[in-house]
């Protein structure tokens, strides 16, 4: 019996020296990192539209009638489209300009225009003629706008009439590559500039007198956004409107604008207005041009202060 239990005593030792020598439980495998968020996904038009004023050149896009005239007398390579409508351009244009009248024809010839060299851009006064531009440069041309455009700015300019022509010039042939998102995004901005075809709002412009009603009325729905610079907003303004000057960079303060109003646009002649309502039409804003902005002796007559419409300190 002492014999046995002697054993057993020997077993169990022999046990115990045995677990205390095996390798130890292995530790639970440790959880899978989780996987990276997704980048976001690039806004390949919103990129753009930001980055026509985030790049904007000291010339803001645009050129002097009087310089535009000197050029074309001096033969420089250049494409000079006329977006005036095709009646109007019959009866006279500068020389060598096409005509590719303002509406869905841009968006259907953007392939053909050129990406080698300056597009100059002009309509009646030069405010269509900044969305054009706008939109343009969005796409990757090098266009520039005309100042005051072809009634106010072009046939006024001394020996103008020496580099006016009636024949017809037609589209050049190209190939030129254009974003396909961009390329939707002005197809879809003068779709729906067709829309607004003799309503208050039509070419993404609002006239002076139906932008006093909707001051008048203090229609809620409706703000006021003056481009102009500081100095001159301080002098006056149209009541209600807030300041976000014409310049590189602006698009930085776009983020106090409200997205459920009717943006009213103005400036002092409607050219810069022009290029700001389309860069905020592209990243999703309700926006229109006042016609003429507030006016200068350059636009007799119109403008809303040439209207004698009020305006406060």
């Amino acid at each position: 019996m002492k014999r046995t239990n002697m054993l057993l005593v020997l077993i169990l030792a022999f046990s115990l020296i045995l677990a205390g020598c095996s390798a130890p439980a292995s530790a639970p495998a440790p959880a899978p990192a989780p996987a990276p968020a997704p980048a976001p996904k690039a806004d390949v038009v919103a990129d753009a539209a930001k980055a026509y004023f985030a790049n904007m050149p000291a010339d803001s896009y645009k050129i002097a009638e009087k310089d535009f005239v000197a050029k074309v007398k001096a033969n420089e390579s250049m494409l000079i489209v006329d977006i005036r409508q095709a009646a109007d351009y019959d009866k006279g244009h500068i020389k060598g300009a096409v005509n590719i009248p303002f509406g869905d024809a841009i968006a259907q010839k953007l392939a053909n225009l050129p990406k080698d060299k300056a597009i100059m851009v002009y309509c009646y006064t030069g405010q269509t003629a900044g969305q054009a531009v706008a939109l343009l440069n969005v796409a990757g041309f090098n266009a520039k706008s005309v100042n005051l455009g072809w009634n106010l700015g072009i046939s006024k300019v001394e020996g103008v009439a020496d580099v006016t022509e009636t024949k017809a010039n037609a589209v050049p042939e190209a190939k030129t590559q254009v974003d396909p998102a961009i390329q939707k995004a002005i197809t879809d901005y003068f779709a729906k500039m067709a829309e607004l075809k003799g309503t208050t709002y039509a070419n993404y412009k609002i006239s002076e007198d139906d932008a006093k009603k909707a001051l008048d009325a203090k229609d809620k729905n409706v703000m006021f956004l003056s481009v102009r610079k500081a100095e001159d907003y301080a002098k006056g303004h149209i009541e209600g409107a807030i300041n976000i000057p014409f310049a590189k960079g602006m698009q930085d303060s776009f983020g106090q604008l409200p997205k459920d109003k009717k943006i009213i646009v103005y400036c002092y002649t409607g050219q810069t207005a022009g290029q700001t309502v389309a860069i905020l039409r592209l990243l999703g804003y309700d926006a229109v041009s006042l016609n003429s902005g507030m006016g200068m002796p350059t636009t007799p007559g119109a403008g809303w202060a040439n209207k004698g419409f009020p305006v406060v300190k």
